[in-house]
């Protein structure tokens, strides 16, 4: 087994004044699309132009955010937030949801669409493949922060954790740390960045109709989370939703995998009905 190496949330502090990892993994992830978007619209064939792709990171950004956090206080943490609505801002201490994120996006994508006389999927299927890069550095992010602990295993790469700073996770203490636990945010850092980046980013290397790279990203993502919640921990004021083993996060994914799904039927079907009869 292995032992978390307790990294400081903070990789700078100046007094009272810190810069946070967990920002700055949101920085790499922006900074990221923006990159990849950037060699994505010069393809010939991308229909965008290099020059776009800043507005288009920036709306993505303001969506990912103000949707991640608000969804977070909706879905997760209500009671919370309402206690002080300042703590909205508070995205150092993390508590951001990806679904409430996505649904940002979404809106952000949108506006970005009637802005530029571009359809919804345009939008969608360019920006798709750049979004993993985001959530697997996100996660990274919350292996920092030490959050989002999955159960205890006997798995070679389960981890212990410090006592000192996981009271929460010491019922079993042994030696000051506690039971080894799955990594289940490394999982995801591992699933939703580095895997579901490959599958799309090659997917979409060739002309796919309308729909097909975001429903992809739908399925692809709604799979993954939808597999990783078996071994992660449910968040403590809301435990498990049903049957003992049914999570938020299960229920949020659920929905992206039929959408998902019901966007690649349509994508081909369409595709193939505007295709000419063989003969």
């Amino acid at each position: 087994m292995l032992t978390y190496p307790d990294i400081d949330p903070a990789a700078l502090r100046l007094g009272d004044f810190a810069v946070h990892w967990y920002g700055l993994m949101y920085l790499i992830g922006f900074a990221g699309a923006w990159w990849l978007g950037t060699l994505r619209a010069r393809r010939t064939e991308s229909g965008w132009r290099a020059e776009e792709i800043s507005d288009l990171v920036f709306y993505a950004a303001l969506g990912a955010i103000l949707g991640g956090r608000i969804g977070y206080s909706l879905f997760y943490n209500f009671g919370y937030f309402l206690e002080d609505p300042v703590r909205l801002l508070y995205i150092w201490q993390g508590g951001m949801s990806f679904h409430g994120g996505m649904l940002g996006v979404f809106i952000a994508m949108w506006l970005y669409g009637r802005k530029t006389g571009r359809g919804f999927f345009q939008v969608t299927d360019f920006i798709a493949p750049l979004v993993p890069i985001g959530l697997g550095a996100g996660r990274v992010g919350n292996f920092i922060n030490g959050e989002l602990w999955g159960r205890v295993s006997d798995v070679p790469w389960a981890m212990q954790l410090p006592c000192a700073r996981f009271p929460e996770y010491c019922a079993g203490e042994i030696a000051g740390y506690s039971a080894p636990h799955h990594p289940s945010m490394l999982y995801e850092a591992l699933l939703e960045g580095t895997v579901l980046f490959l599958i799309l980013w090659l997917f979409s290397r060739k002309p796919r109709p309308t729909m097909a790279v975001s429903g992809l990203f739908m399925l692809g993502y709604g799979s993954f989370r939808f597999a990783v919640e078996f071994v992660r921990i449910p968040d403590t004021q809301l435990g498990y939703l049903a049957l003992d083993w049914v999570t938020m996060g299960q229920l949020l994914s659920a929905p992206m995998i039929l959408l998902g799904v019901l966007f690649m039927v349509l994508a081909y079907s369409r595709n193939n009905s505007d295709a000419p009869a063989s003969k």
